[in-house]
């Protein structure tokens, strides 16, 4: 691949230099943390996840019914649960997405035999039972530990209808709402900490101006109420990507009214085989997730002018890569695979929100099961883990931590005469003084040497876990469910203070650092 030709500054054996800069093909990688430095804190909710009724995300992924015989807690399948608990998941988002402004809450509780069907149109114009509603996702949300974000019906409902859906999950006292939950079996009220005020109101959710949107959303806002101690985030609906104008818009109209903003950015945009690419549609992928800087930085921008003291937090709670569903899928259900590509796109983003943390509160990868960039994958009684899985799964020891700042220079690839970084990095230290470095090597042919240094601390000890294979699109089956799974990362060692570490071409690699 063509290299970009720059000059590093090297003084001392410490670089003197800031942000990250390109060098030329074959230089060694130099990337200086400051481990003694750092201010912000990592906010857990960035490692969010994202359900919605489409395809086979809720059912057959987490909800199989009391009498299947797939393992199971009141209906909501034990192997799920037990695997996205190893990820200590923060928060889930439910019920979408599209979905959730055609969605009607009160059509999903009482005897599921007497719930109304509806169509989903949507997503593939299916038949949705609502035997998965407020109870069973709530019961959901317990037994995985996590925050419920709920996004609420702005598109096709009434300010009443939201009022009324609030009351009913939060309510302690006695009214006609909290006394119908109790009557569905469920006497106290849930914790609700996130709620969205519609969701995609510029397309699905109801193809609006950013200045329609924002009067609604003044309308609707009103009546989401915080009940019985309960302090409820209320989250407008912000652009799909590059809408920038809808971002102003929105900020200038509705400031302080919002404790935060939505984003929701997908790549690469152009769709394809989630399976079968060649090594230039995989340097697409890297280029499109790179790009996902350059909206925070210009979204950031916007909502300082708007929220100088940083108040309202920015949530991308709808991300991933979307690729063509699978051969022999139903059209509309989203289902696709997933590759060692879709892992070290998620690297990067997760290294990003991570950079922005100071703004960045929450983010969701879409989605869960089943469904676009999942997590997991089932078939019947069978599940398996996909990369995305197993790089979350690294990354979760960021979680919480404090932000630390470094300087890079790194090696440059060049696409349509633009030049991108080699490397892609992370740092963080925990409360126990621990530093954990992420890196992605986004060269699909050749491994990268790294020298790093430590700018506060004495390294001691190195280890590392990695996430790489032979080939671009190694996957997971249903035949071979650990065909792609870290393993210990090897030639890496600390050598003069420094640590001297080899990534492996097209991989994720977690370092900690004592």
């Amino acid at each position: 691949m063509k290299r970009l030709i720059l000059l590093a500054l090297i003084l001392n054996g410490v670089w003197g230099f800031a942000g990250t800069t390109l060098q030329e093909t074959g230089g060694i990688n130099r990337l200086l943390v400051h481990a003694s430095l750092g201010q912000e804190t990592i906010n857990p909710e960035i490692y969010g996840h994202f359900a919605e009724h489409l395809g086979h995300c809720i059912y057959e992924g987490f909800w199989v019914g009391e009498d299947s015989d797939i393992p199971n807690v009141r209906g909501i399948r034990t192997d799920v649960v037990a695997a996205l608990k190893k990820l200590d998941i923060p928060v889930l988002r439910w019920p979408g997405g599209c979905f959730a402004d055609e969605y009607h809450w009160q059509e999903g509780i009482g005897p599921r035999e007497q719930r109304p069907k509806m169509v989903n149109t949507h997503w593939g114009m299916v038949t949705e039972t609502n035997a998965f509603g407020t109870h069973e996702f709530l019961d959901l949300c317990e037994m995985l530990g996590c925050e419920a974000y709920i996004a609420g019906n702005v598109g096709s409902g009434t300010p009443e209808e939201m009022q009324d859906w609030v009351e009913y999950m939060t309510f302690a006292g006695d009214s006609e709402m909290a006394n119908l939950r109790r009557a569905n079996g469920r006497d106290k009220p849930w914790i609700i900490k996130y709620f969205g005020i519609g969701n995609e109101n510029w397309s699905c959710g109801g193809s609006m101006t950013p200045e329609y949107y924002s009067n609604l959303y003044r309308r609707f806002k009103t009546y989401v109420r915080s009940y019985s101690g309960n302090e409820i985030r209320k989250v407008a609906c912000g652009p799909g990507g590059i809408d920038h104008h809808w971002t102003e818009v929105v900020m200038r109209e509705i400031g302080n009214r919002m404790d935060a903003l939505s984003l929701h950015y997908y790549v690469p945009g152009t769709g394809g085989s989630a399976v079968e690419f060649n090594e230039d549609e995989w340097l697409a992928l890297m280029e499109s997730s790179l790009g996902l800087e350059k909206v925070l930085a210009r979204t950031r921008e916007i909502m300082d002018v708007y929220d100088p003291d940083g108040k309202i937090a920015l949530y991308v709670d709808e991300w991933g890569t979307w690729w063509d569903e699978e051969p022999g899928s139903q059209k509309s259900l989203l289902y696709q695979q997933n590759t060692l590509r879709d892992a070290v796109s998620a690297g990067i983003f997760l290294n990003l929100f991570n950079q922005n943390c100071g703004r960045v509160k929450m983010a969701n990868i879409a989605q869960v099961n089943n469904v676009l960039q999942a997590m997991i994958l089932t078939d019947g009684e069978k599940m398996i883990l996909t990369p995305t899985y197993h790089v979350f799964e690294m990354y979760k020891v960021h979680q919480g931590a404090t932000l630390l700042p470094f300087d890079l220079i790194t090696n440059a690839w060049t696409r349509n005469d633009e030049k991108f970084p080699v490397l892609n990095v992370s740092a963080s230290r925990d409360e126990n003084g621990v530093v954990h470095i992420s890196l992605c090597n986004l060269d699909p042919q050749t491994p990268a040497q790294l020298e790093c240094a430590l700018d506060g601390i004495k390294a001691t000890s190195v280890t590392g876990r990695v996430l790489s294979a032979e080939n671009m699109n190694s996957h997971n089956t249903f035949d071979k469910p650990d065909n792609l799974q870290p393993g210990q990362l090897k030639n890496s060692e600390i050598k003069d203070g420094k640590l001297m570490v080899i990534l492996p071409a097209k991989s994720v690699v977690v370092m900690e650092v004592k």
